[in-house]
Protein backbone atom coordinates (compact mmCIF):
# COMPACT_ATOMS: atom_id res chain seq x y z
CA UNK A 1 0.00 0.00 0.00
CA UNK A 2 1.06 3.61 -0.39
CA UNK A 3 2.79 5.62 2.33
CA UNK A 4 -0.54 7.36 2.87
CA UNK A 5 -2.16 4.33 4.51
CA UNK A 6 -3.09 4.52 8.20
CA UNK A 7 -2.21 1.05 9.49
CA UNK A 8 -1.01 -0.57 12.74
CA UNK A 9 2.49 -0.70 11.20
CA UNK A 10 2.41 2.99 10.22
CA UNK A 11 1.11 3.85 13.71
CA UNK A 12 3.96 1.92 15.31
CA UNK A 13 6.52 3.66 13.08
CA UNK A 14 4.99 7.06 13.86
CA UNK A 15 5.11 6.40 17.61
CA UNK A 16 8.74 5.38 17.28
CA UNK A 17 9.52 8.66 15.45
CA UNK A 18 7.57 10.62 18.07
CA UNK A 19 9.68 9.06 20.83
CA UNK A 20 13.02 9.93 19.23
CA UNK A 21 12.67 13.23 17.34
CA UNK A 22 11.89 16.84 18.18
CA UNK A 23 8.93 18.16 16.18
CA UNK A 24 8.32 21.67 14.88
CA UNK A 25 4.62 21.22 15.66
CA UNK A 26 2.76 18.68 17.81
CA UNK A 27 -1.01 18.73 17.33
CA UNK A 28 -3.20 17.33 20.11
CA UNK A 29 -6.63 16.35 18.78
CA UNK A 30 -7.62 14.32 15.73
CA UNK A 31 -10.95 15.89 14.81
CA UNK A 32 -11.39 18.05 11.71
CA UNK A 33 -9.54 21.02 13.26
CA UNK A 34 -6.55 18.98 14.48
CA UNK A 35 -6.36 16.99 11.25
CA UNK A 36 -6.57 20.23 9.27
CA UNK A 37 -3.77 21.75 11.37
CA UNK A 38 -1.58 18.67 10.84
CA UNK A 39 -2.02 18.95 7.06
CA UNK A 40 -1.45 22.72 7.08
CA UNK A 41 1.76 22.41 9.10
CA UNK A 42 3.12 19.37 7.22
CA UNK A 43 2.45 20.91 3.81
CA UNK A 44 4.47 24.00 4.84
CA UNK A 45 7.45 21.69 5.38
CA UNK A 46 7.23 21.68 9.18
CA UNK A 47 8.06 18.41 10.97
CA UNK A 48 4.61 17.58 12.31
CA UNK A 49 3.03 15.01 14.62
CA UNK A 50 -0.66 14.58 15.43
CA UNK A 51 -2.14 12.45 18.21
CA UNK A 52 -5.73 11.68 19.17
CA UNK A 53 -6.94 10.09 22.44
CA UNK A 54 -9.72 8.08 20.77
CA UNK A 55 -10.28 7.07 17.14
CA UNK A 56 -9.85 9.72 14.43
CA UNK A 57 -12.94 12.03 14.37
CA UNK A 58 -14.38 10.22 17.42
CA UNK A 59 -15.55 13.44 19.08
CA UNK A 60 -17.66 16.11 17.39
CA UNK A 61 -16.29 15.53 13.88
CA UNK A 62 -18.12 12.22 13.36
CA UNK A 63 -21.36 13.48 14.91
CA UNK A 64 -22.16 16.66 12.96
CA UNK A 65 -25.07 17.60 10.67
CA UNK A 66 -22.72 16.51 7.85
CA UNK A 67 -23.12 19.90 6.17
CA UNK A 68 -20.65 22.24 4.51
CA UNK A 69 -22.54 25.51 4.58
CA UNK A 70 -22.18 29.23 4.69
CA UNK A 71 -24.62 29.54 7.57
CA UNK A 72 -27.62 31.25 6.03
CA UNK A 73 -28.96 32.08 9.50
CA UNK A 74 -25.85 34.21 10.24
CA UNK A 75 -26.99 36.61 7.53
CA UNK A 76 -29.94 37.47 9.77
CA UNK A 77 -27.37 38.63 12.34
CA UNK A 78 -25.71 40.66 9.53
CA UNK A 79 -22.52 38.65 10.00
CA UNK A 80 -21.45 39.04 6.37
CA UNK A 81 -17.75 38.39 6.93
CA UNK A 82 -18.35 35.05 8.61
CA UNK A 83 -20.78 33.91 5.90
CA UNK A 84 -18.45 35.07 3.12
CA UNK A 85 -15.55 33.16 4.66
CA UNK A 86 -17.62 29.96 5.03
CA UNK A 87 -18.97 30.22 1.47
CA UNK A 88 -15.45 30.70 0.09
CA UNK A 89 -14.39 27.53 1.90
CA UNK A 90 -17.49 25.70 0.64
CA UNK A 91 -16.48 26.60 -2.92
CA UNK A 92 -12.92 25.36 -2.38
CA UNK A 93 -14.09 22.06 -0.91
CA UNK A 94 -16.56 21.47 -3.75
CA UNK A 95 -14.12 22.24 -6.55
CA UNK A 96 -10.53 21.61 -5.40
CA UNK A 97 -9.99 20.20 -1.95
CA UNK A 98 -12.51 17.35 -1.61
CA UNK A 99 -15.00 17.22 -4.52
CA UNK A 100 -15.46 13.47 -3.93
CA UNK A 101 -16.48 13.89 -0.27
CA UNK A 102 -18.41 17.18 -0.53
CA UNK A 103 -21.50 17.36 -2.73
CA UNK A 104 -23.75 20.32 -3.64
CA UNK A 105 -27.18 19.89 -2.12
CA UNK A 106 -30.42 21.83 -2.83
CA UNK A 107 -32.65 22.89 0.08
CA UNK A 108 -36.09 24.43 0.19
CA UNK A 109 -36.72 27.44 2.41
CA UNK A 110 -40.52 27.30 2.89
CA UNK A 111 -42.35 30.64 2.80
CA UNK A 112 -45.47 31.38 4.85
CA UNK A 113 -46.29 34.96 3.77
CA UNK A 114 -46.70 36.14 0.23
CA UNK A 115 -44.94 39.46 -0.19
CA UNK A 116 -42.83 40.57 2.75
CA UNK A 117 -41.28 37.23 3.66
CA UNK A 118 -40.52 36.33 0.05
CA UNK A 119 -38.86 39.71 -0.56
CA UNK A 120 -36.96 39.60 2.73
CA UNK A 121 -35.80 35.99 2.20
CA UNK A 122 -34.93 36.59 -1.45
CA UNK A 123 -32.58 39.39 -0.44
CA UNK A 124 -30.96 37.12 2.17
CA UNK A 125 -30.57 34.13 -0.14
CA UNK A 126 -29.56 36.43 -3.01
CA UNK A 127 -26.79 37.88 -0.86
CA UNK A 128 -25.74 34.32 0.02
CA UNK A 129 -25.34 33.59 -3.70
CA UNK A 130 -23.46 36.85 -4.34
CA UNK A 131 -21.02 36.18 -1.49
CA UNK A 132 -20.47 32.61 -2.75
CA UNK A 133 -19.65 33.77 -6.29
CA UNK A 134 -17.39 36.55 -4.97
CA UNK A 135 -15.54 34.04 -2.79
CA UNK A 136 -14.97 31.77 -5.79
CA UNK A 137 -13.40 34.54 -7.86
CA UNK A 138 -16.56 35.22 -9.86
CA UNK A 139 -17.29 31.55 -10.64
CA UNK A 140 -20.51 29.76 -9.69
CA UNK A 141 -19.74 26.63 -7.65
CA UNK A 142 -23.43 25.80 -7.03
CA UNK A 143 -26.63 26.87 -8.87
CA UNK A 144 -28.18 30.13 -7.65
CA UNK A 145 -31.54 30.43 -5.87
CA UNK A 146 -34.84 29.71 -7.59
CA UNK A 147 -38.23 31.04 -6.53
CA UNK A 148 -40.95 28.42 -6.48
CA UNK A 149 -44.72 28.76 -6.36
CA UNK A 150 -46.63 26.49 -3.98
CA UNK A 151 -47.13 24.03 -6.83
CA UNK A 152 -43.45 24.20 -7.78
CA UNK A 153 -42.38 23.64 -4.17
CA UNK A 154 -44.66 20.61 -3.87
CA UNK A 155 -43.21 19.18 -7.07
CA UNK A 156 -39.73 19.38 -5.48
CA UNK A 157 -40.99 18.07 -2.11
CA UNK A 158 -44.22 16.07 -2.67
CA UNK A 159 -44.37 14.99 0.99
CA UNK A 160 -44.69 18.52 2.39
CA UNK A 161 -47.99 19.49 4.09
CA UNK A 162 -49.92 21.71 1.65
CA UNK A 163 -50.62 24.24 4.43
CA UNK A 164 -46.95 24.37 5.53
CA UNK A 165 -46.00 26.83 2.79
CA UNK A 166 -47.33 29.22 0.15
CA UNK A 167 -44.15 28.88 -1.91
CA UNK A 168 -40.46 28.40 -1.36
CA UNK A 169 -36.97 29.49 -2.29
CA UNK A 170 -34.68 26.69 -3.39
CA UNK A 171 -31.04 27.40 -2.56
CA UNK A 172 -27.86 25.32 -2.49
CA UNK A 173 -25.44 24.32 0.23
CA UNK A 174 -23.36 21.13 0.45
CA UNK A 175 -23.10 17.94 2.46
CA UNK A 176 -20.06 15.95 3.61
CA UNK A 177 -19.24 12.59 5.14
CA UNK A 178 -17.70 14.26 8.20
CA UNK A 179 -15.65 11.35 9.57
CA UNK A 180 -14.29 10.26 6.17
CA UNK A 181 -13.15 13.81 5.54
CA UNK A 182 -11.08 13.77 8.77
CA UNK A 183 -9.48 10.45 7.80
CA UNK A 184 -8.67 11.91 4.34
CA UNK A 185 -7.05 14.95 6.03
CA UNK A 186 -4.87 12.79 8.30
CA UNK A 187 -3.85 10.54 5.40
CA UNK A 188 -3.02 13.55 3.22
CA UNK A 189 -0.88 14.92 6.08
CA UNK A 190 0.99 11.58 6.07
CA UNK A 191 1.68 12.15 2.36
CA UNK A 192 3.58 15.33 3.34
CA UNK A 193 5.63 13.64 6.05
CA UNK A 194 3.45 14.02 9.17
CA UNK A 195 3.49 11.34 11.88
CA UNK A 196 0.06 10.32 13.17
CA UNK A 197 -1.29 8.04 15.89
CA UNK A 198 -4.78 7.56 17.28
CA UNK A 199 -5.53 6.30 20.80
CA UNK A 200 -2.63 8.15 22.36
CA UNK A 201 -3.64 10.13 25.45
CA UNK A 202 -1.64 13.09 26.75
CA UNK A 203 -1.02 12.81 30.50
CA UNK A 204 1.31 15.78 31.05
CA UNK A 205 2.49 18.89 29.20
CA UNK A 206 6.18 19.42 29.99
CA UNK A 207 8.31 22.58 30.20
CA UNK A 208 12.03 23.27 29.84
CA UNK A 209 14.16 25.13 32.38
CA UNK A 210 13.21 28.41 30.62
CA UNK A 211 9.52 27.83 31.43
CA UNK A 212 8.60 27.21 27.78
CA UNK A 213 6.45 24.21 26.85
CA UNK A 214 8.72 21.63 25.19
CA UNK A 215 6.56 18.53 24.72
CA UNK A 216 4.23 16.04 26.36
CA UNK A 217 4.15 12.76 28.17
CA UNK A 218 1.51 10.42 26.78
CA UNK A 219 0.16 6.89 27.04
CA UNK A 220 -0.28 4.57 24.07
CA UNK A 221 -3.72 3.23 25.04
CA UNK A 222 -3.28 0.17 22.80
CA UNK A 223 -0.25 -1.12 24.73
CA UNK A 224 -0.22 0.90 27.96
CA UNK A 225 3.31 2.11 27.15
CA UNK A 226 4.34 5.60 28.20
CA UNK A 227 6.09 7.90 25.73
CA UNK A 228 7.64 11.33 25.69
CA UNK A 229 7.18 13.56 22.63
CA UNK A 230 9.46 16.59 22.21
CA UNK A 231 8.11 19.56 20.28
CA UNK A 232 9.03 23.21 19.74
CA UNK A 233 5.34 24.15 19.57
CA UNK A 234 2.12 22.47 20.68
CA UNK A 235 -1.30 23.25 19.23
CA UNK A 236 -4.25 22.17 21.35
CA UNK A 237 -7.24 21.37 19.09
CA UNK A 238 -9.28 19.22 21.44
CA UNK A 239 -12.74 20.82 21.07
CA UNK A 240 -14.88 20.20 24.14
CA UNK A 241 -11.76 18.90 25.94
CA UNK A 242 -9.90 22.21 25.39
CA UNK A 243 -9.81 23.25 29.05
CA UNK A 244 -8.83 19.77 30.26
CA UNK A 245 -5.85 19.72 27.85
CA UNK A 246 -4.67 23.26 28.46
CA UNK A 247 -4.88 22.83 32.27
CA UNK A 248 -1.97 20.37 31.98
CA UNK A 249 0.28 23.23 30.87
CA UNK A 250 -0.29 24.89 34.23
CA UNK A 251 -0.39 28.40 32.75
CA UNK A 252 -2.98 31.08 33.34
CA UNK A 253 -3.91 31.37 29.67
CA UNK A 254 -6.33 29.48 27.48
CA UNK A 255 -9.91 29.32 26.28
CA UNK A 256 -13.20 28.67 28.03
CA UNK A 257 -15.44 26.20 26.18
CA UNK A 258 -18.91 24.90 27.01
CA UNK A 259 -20.44 21.73 25.53
CA UNK A 260 -23.76 21.98 23.70
CA UNK A 261 -25.50 18.82 22.50
CA UNK A 262 -26.95 18.46 19.02
CA UNK A 263 -28.79 15.28 18.05
CA UNK A 264 -29.85 13.80 14.70
CA UNK A 265 -32.20 11.06 13.59
CA UNK A 266 -31.78 8.97 10.43
CA UNK A 267 -34.78 7.94 8.29
CA UNK A 268 -34.90 5.59 5.25
CA UNK A 269 -34.66 7.46 1.92
CA UNK A 270 -37.94 6.09 0.57
CA UNK A 271 -39.88 7.27 3.63
CA UNK A 272 -39.93 10.93 2.49
CA UNK A 273 -40.66 11.69 -1.15
CA UNK A 274 -38.62 14.75 -2.13
CA UNK A 275 -35.92 15.83 -4.58
CA UNK A 276 -34.64 18.59 -2.32
CA UNK A 277 -33.75 18.95 1.36
CA UNK A 278 -35.49 21.42 3.68
CA UNK A 279 -34.25 24.16 6.00
CA UNK A 280 -36.52 25.25 8.87
CA UNK A 281 -36.01 27.76 11.63
CA UNK A 282 -37.17 26.61 15.08
CA UNK A 283 -37.51 28.54 18.33
CA UNK A 284 -34.18 27.14 19.58
CA UNK A 285 -32.09 26.36 16.52
CA UNK A 286 -32.50 25.37 12.89
CA UNK A 287 -33.77 22.06 11.59
CA UNK A 288 -32.35 20.51 8.45
CA UNK A 289 -33.97 17.64 6.58
CA UNK A 290 -30.98 16.43 4.57
CA UNK A 291 -31.17 13.80 1.81
CA UNK A 292 -28.36 11.28 1.39
CA UNK A 293 -28.14 8.49 -1.14
CA UNK A 294 -29.85 5.87 1.04
CA UNK A 295 -31.38 7.83 3.94
CA UNK A 296 -32.35 11.25 5.38
CA UNK A 297 -30.57 12.95 8.28
CA UNK A 298 -32.83 15.22 10.34
CA UNK A 299 -31.56 17.55 13.08
CA UNK A 300 -30.53 19.31 15.16
CA UNK A 301 -31.00 20.41 18.76
CA UNK A 302 -28.92 22.81 20.85
CA UNK A 303 -28.96 22.08 24.58
CA UNK A 304 -26.35 22.43 27.34
CA UNK A 305 -24.65 19.12 28.21
CA UNK A 306 -23.23 18.65 31.72
CA UNK A 307 -22.39 14.92 31.64
CA UNK A 308 -19.21 13.06 30.58
CA UNK A 309 -17.81 14.32 27.27
CA UNK A 310 -16.77 11.09 25.56
CA UNK A 311 -20.11 9.50 24.75
CA UNK A 312 -22.96 12.02 24.37
CA UNK A 313 -26.29 10.36 23.58
CA UNK A 314 -29.76 11.49 22.51
CA UNK A 315 -32.58 11.14 25.01
CA UNK A 316 -36.11 10.09 24.28
CA UNK A 317 -37.13 13.76 24.72
CA UNK A 318 -34.53 14.89 22.14
CA UNK A 319 -35.87 12.41 19.61
CA UNK A 320 -39.46 13.55 20.25
CA UNK A 321 -38.41 17.18 19.74
CA UNK A 322 -36.85 16.49 16.32
CA UNK A 323 -39.81 14.34 15.23
CA UNK A 324 -42.32 17.02 16.31
CA UNK A 325 -40.52 19.77 14.36
CA UNK A 326 -40.13 17.65 11.24
CA UNK A 327 -43.79 16.65 11.42
CA UNK A 328 -44.87 20.29 11.39
CA UNK A 329 -44.07 20.28 7.66
CA UNK A 330 -44.35 16.61 6.63
CA UNK A 331 -47.66 15.39 5.17
CA UNK A 332 -47.08 11.81 6.37
CA UNK A 333 -45.92 12.22 9.99
CA UNK A 334 -42.79 10.33 11.04
CA UNK A 335 -42.98 8.00 14.03
CA UNK A 336 -40.39 6.23 16.18
CA UNK A 337 -40.82 3.18 13.94
CA UNK A 338 -39.42 5.12 10.98
CA UNK A 339 -36.10 5.86 12.71
CA UNK A 340 -33.20 3.67 11.61
CA UNK A 341 -30.47 5.56 13.47
CA UNK A 342 -29.71 8.32 15.97
CA UNK A 343 -26.56 10.08 17.09
CA UNK A 344 -25.51 12.99 19.29
CA UNK A 345 -22.51 15.30 19.15
CA UNK A 346 -21.14 18.07 21.35
CA UNK A 347 -20.42 21.51 19.91
CA UNK A 348 -17.56 23.29 21.67
CA UNK A 349 -19.19 26.68 22.31
CA UNK A 350 -16.45 29.24 22.77
CA UNK A 351 -17.05 31.66 25.62
CA UNK A 352 -16.28 35.31 24.82
CA UNK A 353 -13.38 35.86 27.25
CA UNK A 354 -9.98 34.20 27.14
CA UNK A 355 -8.74 33.09 30.58
CA UNK A 356 -5.81 35.47 30.65
CA UNK A 357 -6.20 38.79 28.84
CA UNK A 358 -2.46 39.46 29.07
CA UNK A 359 -1.67 36.55 26.71
CA UNK A 360 -1.62 37.19 22.97
CA UNK A 361 -4.84 36.19 21.23
CA UNK A 362 -6.33 36.25 17.75
CA UNK A 363 -10.12 36.42 17.63
CA UNK A 364 -11.42 35.63 14.17
CA UNK A 365 -15.19 35.93 13.98
CA UNK A 366 -16.25 32.52 15.24
CA UNK A 367 -12.97 30.96 16.36
CA UNK A 368 -10.21 32.11 18.67
CA UNK A 369 -6.53 31.18 18.91
CA UNK A 370 -4.72 32.09 22.10
CA UNK A 371 -1.49 31.36 23.94
CA UNK A 372 -1.99 28.91 26.79
CA UNK A 373 1.62 29.16 27.92
CA UNK A 374 4.83 30.03 26.03
CA UNK A 375 5.18 27.33 23.36
CA UNK A 376 1.56 26.16 23.49
CA UNK A 377 -1.52 27.59 21.77
CA UNK A 378 -5.17 26.56 21.81
CA UNK A 379 -7.82 26.99 19.15
CA UNK A 380 -11.58 26.54 19.58
CA UNK A 381 -14.89 27.73 18.19
CA UNK A 382 -15.55 27.91 14.48
CA UNK A 383 -17.40 25.24 12.56
CA UNK A 384 -16.66 22.25 10.40
CA UNK A 385 -16.93 24.24 7.15
CA UNK A 386 -14.13 26.65 8.13
CA UNK A 387 -11.72 24.04 9.53
CA UNK A 388 -9.07 25.02 6.93
CA UNK A 389 -9.10 28.70 7.89
CA UNK A 390 -8.90 27.72 11.56
CA UNK A 391 -5.93 25.47 10.80
CA UNK A 392 -4.13 28.22 8.88
CA UNK A 393 -4.74 30.72 11.71
CA UNK A 394 -3.55 28.25 14.36
CA UNK A 395 -0.30 27.43 12.55
CA UNK A 396 0.36 31.11 11.69
CA UNK A 397 -0.18 32.04 15.32
CA UNK A 398 2.06 29.24 16.64
CA UNK A 399 4.86 30.16 14.22
CA UNK A 400 4.73 33.91 14.89
CA UNK A 401 4.51 36.62 12.24
CA UNK A 402 8.00 36.34 10.77
CA UNK A 403 8.12 32.58 10.33
CA UNK A 404 4.50 32.43 9.15
CA UNK A 405 5.40 34.87 6.36
CA UNK A 406 8.44 32.79 5.40
CA UNK A 407 6.40 29.55 5.41
CA UNK A 408 2.87 30.52 4.33
CA UNK A 409 -0.10 28.14 4.26
CA UNK A 410 -0.74 26.44 0.91
CA UNK A 411 -3.89 24.44 1.76
CA UNK A 412 -6.37 26.71 -0.07
CA UNK A 413 -5.53 24.86 -3.30
CA UNK A 414 -4.28 21.56 -1.91
CA UNK A 415 -6.45 18.57 -2.89
CA UNK A 416 -7.02 15.75 -0.41
CA UNK A 417 -6.32 12.13 -1.38
CA UNK A 418 -9.09 10.96 -3.69
CA UNK A 419 -9.55 14.39 -5.32
CA UNK A 420 -6.77 14.49 -8.00
CA UNK A 421 -8.02 12.65 -11.10
CA UNK A 422 -11.61 12.46 -9.82
CA UNK A 423 -13.22 13.50 -13.12
CA UNK A 424 -11.21 10.89 -15.04
CA UNK A 425 -12.30 8.22 -12.53
CA UNK A 426 -15.95 9.34 -12.80
CA UNK A 427 -15.67 8.93 -16.56
CA UNK A 428 -14.64 5.29 -16.01
CA UNK A 429 -17.61 4.54 -13.73
CA UNK A 430 -19.87 2.88 -16.29
CA UNK A 431 -17.08 0.69 -17.70
CA UNK A 432 -15.79 -0.32 -14.24
CA UNK A 433 -19.33 -0.98 -13.00
CA UNK A 434 -19.90 -3.37 -15.89
CA UNK A 435 -16.54 -5.04 -15.29
CA UNK A 436 -17.21 -5.72 -11.59
CA UNK A 437 -20.97 -6.20 -11.82
CA UNK A 438 -21.80 -3.02 -9.87
CA UNK A 439 -24.88 -0.95 -10.79
CA UNK A 440 -24.95 2.86 -11.11
CA UNK A 441 -26.16 3.25 -7.51
CA UNK A 442 -23.20 1.22 -6.21
CA UNK A 443 -20.71 3.18 -8.37
CA UNK A 444 -22.11 6.49 -7.14
CA UNK A 445 -21.72 5.29 -3.54
CA UNK A 446 -18.11 4.16 -4.13
CA UNK A 447 -17.06 7.34 -5.98
CA UNK A 448 -18.51 9.56 -3.24
CA UNK A 449 -16.41 7.70 -0.66
CA UNK A 450 -13.14 6.93 -2.44
CA UNK A 451 -12.97 9.36 -5.36
CA UNK A 452 -9.94 8.72 -7.56
CA UNK A 453 -8.68 6.13 -5.04
CA UNK A 454 -11.48 3.79 -6.16
CA UNK A 455 -8.92 1.98 -8.33
CA UNK A 456 -7.11 0.86 -5.15
CA UNK A 457 -10.34 -0.58 -3.72
CA UNK A 458 -10.95 -2.48 -6.98
CA UNK A 459 -7.36 -3.81 -6.90
CA UNK A 460 -8.09 -5.33 -3.49
CA UNK A 461 -11.06 -7.14 -5.09
CA UNK A 462 -8.79 -8.39 -7.90
CA UNK A 463 -6.52 -9.88 -5.23
CA UNK A 464 -9.40 -11.41 -3.25
CA UNK A 465 -12.65 -11.97 -5.15
CA UNK A 466 -14.67 -12.39 -1.94
CA UNK A 467 -14.12 -8.67 -1.17
CA UNK A 468 -16.29 -7.79 -4.17
CA UNK A 469 -19.38 -9.20 -2.45
CA UNK A 470 -21.82 -6.98 -0.51
CA UNK A 471 -22.12 -7.44 3.27
CA UNK A 472 -24.96 -9.91 3.82
CA UNK A 473 -26.66 -7.79 6.51
CA UNK A 474 -25.86 -4.39 4.91
CA UNK A 475 -25.68 -4.83 1.12
CA UNK A 476 -25.09 -1.10 0.55
CA UNK A 477 -21.47 -1.76 1.62
CA UNK A 478 -18.95 -4.10 0.00
CA UNK A 479 -16.71 -6.41 2.01
CA UNK A 480 -13.82 -4.51 0.36
CA UNK A 481 -14.88 -1.35 2.22
CA UNK A 482 -14.40 -3.11 5.57
CA UNK A 483 -11.03 -4.43 4.41
CA UNK A 484 -9.94 -0.93 3.33
CA UNK A 485 -11.10 0.54 6.67
CA UNK A 486 -8.49 -1.71 8.34
CA UNK A 487 -5.65 -1.60 5.79
CA UNK A 488 -5.77 2.07 4.72
CA UNK A 489 -8.15 4.08 6.91
CA UNK A 490 -6.73 3.45 10.37
CA UNK A 491 -9.43 1.31 12.00
CA UNK A 492 -7.89 -0.52 14.97
CA UNK A 493 -11.10 -1.92 16.44
CA UNK A 494 -14.47 -3.22 15.32
CA UNK A 495 -16.23 -0.10 16.63
CA UNK A 496 -13.92 2.12 14.54
CA UNK A 497 -15.25 0.43 11.40
CA UNK A 498 -18.93 0.73 12.34
CA UNK A 499 -18.81 4.30 13.63
CA UNK A 500 -16.54 6.30 11.33
CA UNK A 501 -15.92 4.20 8.20
CA UNK A 502 -18.69 1.75 7.32
CA UNK A 503 -21.17 3.87 9.20
CA UNK A 504 -23.76 1.32 10.23
CA UNK A 505 -23.73 2.55 13.85
CA UNK A 506 -25.83 5.55 12.84
CA UNK A 507 -27.32 4.26 9.57
CA UNK A 508 -29.01 0.98 10.53
CA UNK A 509 -31.76 0.12 12.97
CA UNK A 510 -29.65 -2.39 14.92
CA UNK A 511 -26.53 -0.14 14.79
CA UNK A 512 -24.84 -2.75 12.62
CA UNK A 513 -25.51 -5.63 15.04
CA UNK A 514 -26.51 -8.10 12.30
CA UNK A 515 -23.24 -7.42 10.43
CA UNK A 516 -20.92 -7.87 13.44
CA UNK A 517 -19.86 -11.45 12.65
CA UNK A 518 -19.07 -10.81 8.99
CA UNK A 519 -17.31 -7.50 9.60
CA UNK A 520 -15.25 -9.04 12.44
CA UNK A 521 -14.23 -11.92 10.16
CA UNK A 522 -12.93 -9.50 7.47
CA UNK A 523 -11.21 -7.29 10.10
CA UNK A 524 -9.57 -10.30 11.77
CA UNK A 525 -8.01 -11.36 8.47
CA UNK A 526 -6.85 -7.81 7.66
CA UNK A 527 -5.48 -7.04 11.14
CA UNK A 528 -4.24 -10.48 12.18
CA UNK A 529 -6.59 -10.97 15.14
CA UNK A 530 -6.70 -14.33 16.92
CA UNK A 531 -9.95 -15.92 18.14
CA UNK A 532 -9.72 -14.40 21.61
CA UNK A 533 -9.28 -10.90 20.15
CA UNK A 534 -12.22 -11.40 17.75
CA UNK A 535 -14.44 -12.50 20.67
CA UNK A 536 -13.39 -9.46 22.71
CA UNK A 537 -14.03 -7.03 19.83
CA UNK A 538 -17.50 -8.46 19.16
CA UNK A 539 -18.45 -8.47 22.84
CA UNK A 540 -17.29 -4.88 23.20
CA UNK A 541 -19.22 -3.59 20.19
CA UNK A 542 -22.38 -5.48 21.10
CA UNK A 543 -22.22 -4.02 24.62
CA UNK A 544 -21.92 -0.58 23.07
CA UNK A 545 -25.00 -1.17 20.89
CA UNK A 546 -27.03 -2.28 23.93
CA UNK A 547 -25.91 0.77 25.92
CA UNK A 548 -26.71 3.20 23.09
CA UNK A 549 -30.18 1.71 22.56
CA UNK A 550 -30.89 1.79 26.30
CA UNK A 551 -29.70 5.41 26.53
CA UNK A 552 -32.18 6.68 23.96
CA UNK A 553 -35.08 5.30 26.03
CA UNK A 554 -34.17 7.67 28.91
CA UNK A 555 -35.81 11.07 29.38
CA UNK A 556 -32.89 13.00 30.92
CA UNK A 557 -29.27 13.55 29.91
CA UNK A 558 -28.12 12.24 33.28
CA UNK A 559 -30.01 8.94 32.95
CA UNK A 560 -29.07 8.52 29.28
CA UNK A 561 -25.39 9.15 30.01
CA UNK A 562 -25.45 6.66 32.88
CA UNK A 563 -26.89 3.95 30.59
CA UNK A 564 -24.31 4.67 27.89
CA UNK A 565 -21.43 4.45 30.36
CA UNK A 566 -22.42 0.89 31.31
CA UNK A 567 -20.51 -0.23 28.20
CA UNK A 568 -16.78 0.02 28.83
CA UNK A 569 -14.33 1.42 26.28
CA UNK A 570 -12.29 -1.20 24.47
CA UNK A 571 -9.00 0.45 25.52
CA UNK A 572 -7.92 3.01 28.09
Amino acid sequence: MTHTALTPEQRSNSLSAMSTETFDVLVIGGGVTGAGIALDAASRGLRTAVIEAQDWAAGTSSRSSRLIHGGLRYLYNLDFKLVAEALTERGRLLTKIAPHLVEAQPFLWPLKQRVIERAYSAVGVGLYDVLAVAGAGGKKTVPIQRHLSKKGAMRRFPDVKPDALIGAIEFYDARVDDARMVIALVRTALQYGAEAASRVRVTEVTKGSNGRVDGVRATDLETGEELRINAKRIINATGVWTEETQDMAGGTGGLKVLASKGIHIVIPRDRIKAKSGMFLRTEKSVLFIIPWQHYWVIGTTDTAWHEQLKHPVPTSADIDYVLAHANEVLAKPLTRDDIIGTYAGLRPLLQPKVLDESKSTKVSREHTVTEVAPGMVAIAGGKYTTYRVMAEDAVDFALGEQLAKAKPSITADLPLLGAPGLEAMRNQAERLGAQYGFDADRMKHLLSRYGSELGELLESIDEDESLGKPLAAAPQFLRAEVHRACTVEGALHLEDIFIARVRLNSESRDRGGAAVDEVAEIAAKALGWDEARVAKEKENYRARIAAELAAEEQTTDEAASAERMKAEDIVG
